[in-house]
């Protein structure tokens, strides 16, 4: 059922966001020079690689100065890129993943094998459901990139206290998840999105 409910709203989404897919593909290539999409190797269901698809959002290669992004004037986001992830909109490719199946709607957010490989044999139970463009550990989280620049060290503050805590509150959904709570997550992320 949650297959199903995950194909036909990412068809849906992707057709209804379009416009705006079209708009951000323009002001990308406008902005800064590289590619529209950025693809990054994260780990999914079953402990398995995949590429997940974003707008890019940063210069070219700036993600190898670091994989956190720390506060949200990082220096390493373009213009137009700052814009995006305000509003969540360098998401929307993520559709993509959704559709042919690598993602979930609601889920743990997948994560780059460098910290998955730290996890204990409890939190890799995260791993035995698809990972989600959205889940409560984002919404608790949602001000994570200015948490990070507060820190000394946000690599490991990100590895001792945000990740633990993320995993814990997945390893909880896991437990209840159903179509209807997925709903109820869709619902507070939007919100959180249009404040």
């Amino acid at each position: 059922m949650k297959r199903i409910f995950d194909i036909i709203s990412s068809f849906f989404g992707l057709l209804f966001f379009l416009p705006i897919l079209i708009v951000t593909v323009i002001l990308i290539k406008i902005d800064s020079k590289g590619s529209v999409f950025y693809r990054q190797v994260r780990v999914g269901k079953k402990n398995r690689d995949f590429e997940i698809y974003k707008f890019r959002t940063m210069h070219v290669n700036a993600d190898k100065l670091g994989l956190l992004t720390v506060g949200g004037r990082d220096p390493r986001i373009t213009s137009v890129g700052y814009y995006l992830r305000k509003y969540k909109l360098d998401e929307l490719p993520q559709l993509i993943n959704v559709f042919i199946g690598d993602m979930s709607f609601v889920g743990p957010r997948p994560e780059v094998r460098k910290y998955v490989d730290l996890y204990s044999d409890e939190q890799k139970k995260v791993l035995l459901v698809k990972p989600g463009i959205t889940d409560l550990a984002s919404i608790e989280f949602r001000n994570e990139n200015d948490i990070l620049s507060e820190q000394k060290d946000p690599n490991q503050y990100y590895i001792d206290v945000i990740m633990p805590k993320k995993l814990e509150i997945n390893l909880k959904y896991i437990k209840k998840r159903s179509i209807l709570n997925d709903i109820g997550v869709i619902f507070k992320t939007f919100m959180i999105i249009l404040k």
